[in-house]
């Protein structure tokens, strides 16, 4: 199972007037609202921002389509 932690400055936390935008394909749209005062993220154990700004890693893959059920280990076993 996967765990990814987010350590926030609480007394720092701010956020950002929401924005459209259109980056989406077809020229799809989301909201997004920027946040500053999260000092680190972390993903699948690598650190993938700190202090407000993106490290450059991209722990994660994509993924599409039905997905199947994940495979538990047996701690007996």
């Amino acid at each position: 199972m996967k765990a990814d932690v987010n350590v926030i400055d609480f007394e720092n936390l701010t956020f950002a007037h929401p924005e459209m935008h259109f980056d989406l394909p077809a020229d799809g749209r989301r909201l997004w609202q920027g946040a500053k005062g999260y000092r680190a993220t972390v993903l699948s154990g690598v650190v993938v921002a700190g202090n407000d700004e993106p490290t450059g890693e991209l722990p994660g893959r994509l993924i599409r389509g039905v997905q199947g059920k994940p495979q538990v280990k047996d701690a007996a076993a």
